[in-house]
């Protein structure tokens, strides 16, 4: 059992602190922006809250965070009462935002200046994923603190790799994001197609997911795509604000991303007709309307 704090109870921090309490068996102290939330997650949880990052980061052995972007991030972790004015010596500051490589390598940099450490871990599996405990976990930093972190993380993730130095988790997220994009419009125009080509798209996704063409969007996300309920899973906004941050990378990097370009664009059309909501299968109406 060790002393864990969790920063940010969104709805995917306030699931996976949950776990860290009841599968792990750790000592949880949560912090959120709305104390309300923190509140609550006690009552149901057990544990403790704080009324500042920088308490709820005082004396413990880890510190998981999961808030919104880099600003959110840099403001938790470096802002006055943030984490890493009230982390001790040793421990090990775990951040589970989709955030830039750039800020994940600031961070790492400034933890080890003032004696602990800090892994970039964003996290791949949605909402669900977190709140069944499954999720995949993408890390960088140094293999050491990797090492002793691997073993809370487990209490919510059902992989957890580290792919390098610091800013490779970040990274890694962002080849994920720009993966999800690509299948998400493929799929949305193959059902697009074959609904105006007059095909019964219960037996052509039972025929075509058994070969090649199979993805865990084709599997989840076609019953609701072609009866368009997009309230499931991944928001539209948010996607946009991943795939911003791919495409300001790969600017850096020098790689082309021409469909992630594409797709992102298609996204702002999906936002403009209402959908900043939706989950990212909404692509499909746009081909429908």
């Amino acid at each position: 059992m060790a002393k864990v704090a969790f920063i940010g109870l969104g709805v995917m921090g306030y699931p996976m602190a949950g776990h860290l309490k009841a599968k792990g068996g750790h000592e949880v102290t949560v912090f959120n922006r709305t104390a309300a939330k923190a509140k609550q997650w006690v009552s149901r949880h057990g544990g403790k809250s704080a009324p500042t990052p920088r308490q709820a980061a005082a004396g413990q052995d880890f510190v998981m965070a999961c808030v919104g972007n880099d600003n959110d991030l840099r403001h938790v972790m470096l802002g006055e009462d943030g984490v890493f004015a009230g982390v001790r010596a040793g421990a090990i500051v775990v951040d589970h935002t989709t955030a830039s490589a750039e800020i994940a390598r600031e961070l790492h940099a400034e933890a080890k200046q003032r004696g602990f450490e800090f892994i970039d871990a964003p996290v791949s599996g949605g909402q669900a994923g977190a709140e069944n405990g499954v999720l995949t976990v993408m890390c960088g930093g140094e293999p050491s603190a990797f090492a002793a972190a691997e073993k809370v993380i487990a209490a919510y993730a059902r992989t957890c790799n580290l792919l390098g130095p610091s800013g490779s988790g970040q990274l890694a997220k962002m080849a994920n994001q720009i993966c999800i994009a690509g299948i998400v419009e493929a799929l949305a125009e193959a059902l697009h197609f074959a609904m105006q080509a007059g095909l019964d798209i219960e037996k052509l996704i039972a025929t075509i997911s058994k070969g090649a063409a199979q993805s865990w969007q084709m599997e989840n996300r076609y019953k609701t795509m072609v009866t368009g309920k997009f309230d499931f899973g991944f928001a539209v906004d948010w996607m946009r604000k991943d795939l911003a941050i791919c495409l300001g990378e790969a600017r850096r990097n020098g790689a082309k991303l021409p469909v992630t370009a594409l797709v992102d664009q298609f996204y702002a059309q999906v936002q403009a007709m209402g959908g900043r909501r939706w989950d990212t299968s909404s692509l499909i109406a746009l081909l429908q309307r």
